[in-house]
């Protein structure tokens, strides 16, 4: 039974048309009216589901005018759902303005929680921590995007979740891989619930090879997970490891003398090259 003069904020699928609640078929199909992203989008949802419900759109250009005309269909006491695209509206995805402005007017607001690509990324990922951070998508440009990062370089002890766009994706990881190292393991999750649905773990380094070799890899939508960054003991590597590998920080760079001390001593590489990037600018006089 649904509640008049009510906003119902609803999930709706992010890939398979299937993954939508019974509440939210419901609420979809007695509302008065829904509020839609892309109304051509949301028709094939509800054309799937046999729902022949009223659309109006409201997206992010046009939200600000959008919302004062759903605000007066509250008013007549009517119920309107909002749906985005795909995923929980507000996240990531217009509707926070909408919300606030009905909430203000003391209107009620009715969540119908669904699919969210970052929760659906995280929980299949096989990252185990207990505390993550949802960033969305990051800035366009590179100067801006790499400080963006800088500023979430001191959380290190949860995972980070962003958004990318095709496009920018290699570009992006260029960016992660200058700011937290090639070492740093990332879980890619490519076009969730959909036919090509991938999920590939490896350091940035070896993601981003993955893929250049395959350019079918870099089509869809993504989700990036940067794994936290994982303790190291910098006990459990021997003096007279640390002392080879400041020899050849000196006249190598700091990739290809992590390399070679590994080679050498038989050492992780990661845990080296953790090591070396917290010393490299204080090295002692050898």
């Amino acid at each position: 039974m649904l509640t008049k003069s009510t906003l119902y904020v609803v999930a709706t699928p992010i890939g398979n048309l299937r993954d939508i609640s019974l509440r939210a078929l419901e609420v979809l199909a007695g509302v008065d009216v829904i509020a839609a992203e892309h109304i051509q989008i949301t028709q094939r949802l509800l054309a799937f589901h046999a729902i022949h419900t009223k659309m109006i759109t409201l997206h992010q250009h046009n939200e600000r005018t959008a919302s004062e005309k759903i605000i007066a269909m509250l008013a007549e006491q009517k119920s309107v759902a909002l749906v985005t695209d795909a995923g929980t509206p507000g996240i990531s995805d217009p509707g926070g303005l909408l919300i606030n402005q009905v909430r203000e007017r003391g209107y009620q607001v009715t969540p119908i929680p669904g699919a969210n690509a970052a929760i659906c990324a995280l929980s299949a990922s096989g990252i185990v921590t207990p505390h993550f951070l949802f960033y969305g998508f990051l800035p366009a440009k590179s100067g801006e995007r790499k400080r963006k990062l800088e500023s979430l370089k001191s959380l290190s002890s949860c995972t980070l979740i962003f958004y990318e766009a095709p496009h920018r994706l290699l570009e992006c990881l260029a960016d992660m891989t200058a700011v937290f190292g090639a070492c740093r393991q990332i879980t890619i999750a490519r076009e969730l619930t959909k036919l090509f649905e991938t999920f590939y773990t490896s350091n940035l380094d070896g993601v981003v090879s993955w893929l250049q070799s395959d350019e079918n890899q870099q089509k869809g939508e993504f989700v990036l997970l940067l794994s936290p960054v994982e303790p190291e003991n910098d006990a459990e590597i021997s003096e007279q490891v640390k002392h080879t590998l400041y020899i050849l920080m000196e006249s190598l760079p700091l990739k290809q003398a992590v390399q070679l001390a590994a080679e050498i001593s038989g050492e992780s590489r990661k845990k080296l090259y953790a090591f070396a990037l917290s010393r490299k600018n204080n090295m002692p006089n050898q």
